[in-house]
């Protein structure tokens, strides 16, 4: 009889991250903060010198970080910051219009109660943060939570792909939007609470109607960010 190969070994679980996924969440999240303005390069010696690393780490985070749009390479083949134009809002935005108002369809057949209990656990802590003031970042996480949390109940795997390649460009326009702004404070509660309510009823029409006009309110409030144009 022929022996089989013994491949545990190779399949064993990984212990620790590769130090490029260390430094590419170490510079997504100081991207995402606002720690590097909007255009600022993004120097691979500098950024090397500053996390104690080489800079291979750093030139394949980089890459890494161009294929999720949260920077871009120049003409020159510098790297910076992205600068996400009024064109990209009007980009995703579209693609949002329409991508979620399948993805709450799916999810209206297949959440489960967890998934359930999840949304509302997102809801019922935006609430409590926004009794006690809540900051950009936060209403930015929360809000993206919510809407990743509708993908996953999908259970549709492609739709979530592609929710997970436009996440991160998201979040930067989620945090234009003027949180101290009373029309913020009243549809950011009450409008995801009437996705999820629509969802648990398992009404697909009205997920979809709810969600055109959720989006438009979130279109309309991130394109007031702009200046006109001269």
């Amino acid at each position: 009889m022929v022996s089989v190969p013994e491949f545990s070994h190779i399949l064993s679980p990984v212990v620790n991250r590769t130090l490029s996924d260390e430094v590419v969440e170490r510079l997504r999240k100081a991207i995402l903060n606002g720690h590097f303005a909007p255009g600022e390069q993004l120097r691979e010696a500098s950024l090397a010198e500053r996390l104690g690393v080489s800079r291979g780490p750093v030139r394949e985070a980089l890459k890494r970080l161009e294929r999720e749009g949260l920077v871009v390479v120049g003409r020159n083949r510098r790297t910076y910051t992205a600068r996400l134009s009024l064109q990209d809002l009007e980009e995703l935005y579209s693609l949002r219009s329409a991508l979620e108002p399948l993805a709450l369809r799916y999810a209206c057949r297949r959440a489960t109660p967890d998934d359930l209990a999840a949304m509302q656990a997102v809801v019922d802590t935006m609430a409590e943060y926004l009794a006690r003031g809540i900051t950009e970042q936060e209403a930015a996480e929360l809000d993206l939570r919510f809407h990743e949390l509708i993908y996953q109940a999908s259970r549709h795997q492609r739709l979530f792909k592609f929710w997970t390649s436009l996440r991160h460009q998201i979040y930067i326009f989620l945090l234009s939007r003027n949180v101290a702004d009373p029309d913020f404070r009243d549809q950011a509660v009450r409008g995801h609470q009437e996705i999820l309510d629509a969802i648990k009823a398992r009404d697909e029409e009205r997920c979809v109607m709810i969600i055109e006009a959720h989006l438009q309110v979130g279109y309309d409030r991130a394109r007031r960010s702009y200046k006109p144009a001269s």
